[in-house]
């Protein structure tokens, strides 16, 4: 996350600039973050991490329709209730009742949570939204997939009780809301030179 703006916003205020700002912002405690700063507004700036982020939908995408679930890519922002923080998630799954419908600009009810680290986001990716994604009762699983090397950390919630993996080189997985498997080689395909 970039600096914040100087004076602090109201959610209202956020959601009626966001709509004509020239790039993505994620609203934080009252304040606005660009994502990557004003000159880089979208958060799949290299191809490895727009690659990785199709990779993941396409490999998703069917299971998502099979499950009657939604799968959205990093336009869609998602509402954390509880802090009214926003954030754009690089992919994420909602399933059930609460599916957006018509001109929502924002999800509340993810089962799956999916962050494809940067430089620039990978402390924020594993403190800050950890916090916030793992919070939302909704939940099941969060995903960060590092960027430059094959590696993903799995966070897994049983109950109110999370658990960690991390996954190297091989591995799958499990993604139960969608009830299908991820694999290392599905995410990474066509990344390595």
């Amino acid at each position: 996350m970039s600096a914040p703006a100087l004076k602090p916003m109201s959610v209202e205020e956020y959601l009626r600039s966001e709509e004509a700002s020239p790039f993505k912002r994620e609203y934080v405690g009252g304040f606005v973050y660009p994502l990557h700063g004003a000159t880089r507004g979208q958060a799949g700036t290299t191809a490895a991490h727009v690659r990785i982020c199709m990779n993941i939908s396409f490999a998703l995408h069917e299971a998502a329709d099979r499950a009657g679930c939604l799968l959205f890519q990093s336009d869609m922002k998602l509402r954390v209730q509880a802090t009214d923080n926003f954030y754009y998630p690089d992919v994420m799954a909602l399933c059930g009742a609460q599916l957006p419908v018509g001109d929502a600009t924002f999800v509340i009810s993810p089962c799956l949570l999916i962050e494809v680290t940067s430089r620039s986001t990978a402390q924020n990716d594993r403190r800050a939204k950890h916090a916030a994604y793992t919070a939302i009762p909704s939940v099941q699983t969060y995903l960060i997939v590092e960027q430059n090397t094959r590696r993903v950390t799995v966070y897994t919630r049983s109950g109110e009780r999370w658990t960690s993996a991390d996954l190297s080189d091989e591995g799958e997985v499990a993604l139960p809301c969608l009830g299908t498997t991820l694999t290392l080689a599905q995410i990474y395909r066509g990344t390595e030179s």
